[in-house]
């Protein structure tokens, strides 16, 4: 209904996204009621039960849990990453007690990969961009510790981020239907794309400007039919 909203769906999950400035609620909550209409209409029974509201303000700091992803409301990533370390904690004694078992390097990658890594990258393009450097330090500790249990080498958890990163801006090149398509435009020369205007270093770190200096580091400027990483190497 109006221009200051978003609605954002995945599954069964409704997010509404509202801008507001001077105190003025009226277009957000605008916004709720007519979804909560609409949904009564069509049949639709909204979970209360589950629903939740979060109001980013930098002056205040309080936790939402966002499929899997705990957001504060100054967008600060330290309690997102220590819930994620903590858990990873949890698996590596499952990957030692594998060690301990005999099972084969591959088979300790492969569990590695699969239990850990993936909890340690859920929607890591979303937060690692604007993570202290003390936050990335304690991620990749778990890495190396995962690297000595498995006497194998594993990929860091910066290049995993970058990679994903070149690799969503590549597919989205490729999507003239995306919404964000437009953010990816070429320059008249056609061998690098336009930077987008950030005055903050928030800003400037998060995915879309991030991912322009990625592609632009990178050639050629048109992504490849396949990017799919390969596995990593196993040292016996």
């Amino acid at each position: 209904m109006h221009d200051t909203n978003t609605i954002i769906k995945f599954a069964d999950d409704t997010t509404v996204m509202g801008l507001i400035k001077n105190n003025d609620e009226t277009a957000y909550r605008e916004e709720i009621q007519h979804l909560a209409t609409w949904c009564a209409d069509n049949n639709l029974a909204l979970n209360t039960k589950k629903t939740k509201e979060l109001i980013v303000d930098f002056r205040k700091t309080r936790l939402f849990k966002f499929l899997g992803v705990h957001i504060s409301e100054d967008l600060s990533w330290t309690f997102n990453t220590s819930s994620l370390v903590k858990k990873a904690h949890q698996r590596l004694f499952f990957l030692r007690r594998l060690r301990k078992a005999h099972l084969s390097p591959q088979i300790l990658v492969n569990f590695y990969r699969c239990a850990i890594e993936s909890i340690l990258t859920n929607s890591i393009m979303a937060w690692y961009g604007n993570c202290t450097a003390s936050d990335r330090k304690t991620l990749q500790r778990v890495v190396k510790t995962a690297q000595r249990i498995t006497g194998s080498s594993l990929p860091a958890i910066k290049s995993i981020h970058d990679r994903r990163c070149l690799r969503k801006a590549q597919s989205i090149i490729r999507d003239s239907s995306h919404p964000n398509h437009g953010l990816f435009a070429l320059l008249p020369s056609g061998r690098r794309y336009r930077n987008l205007r950030s005055k903050s270093s928030r800003l400037r770190n998060s995915f879309f400007p991030s991912a322009v200096i990625s592609l632009n580091s990178s050639s050629p400027p048109h992504p490849p039919s396949s990017d799919c990483p390969s596995p990593p190497p196993v040292v016996s």
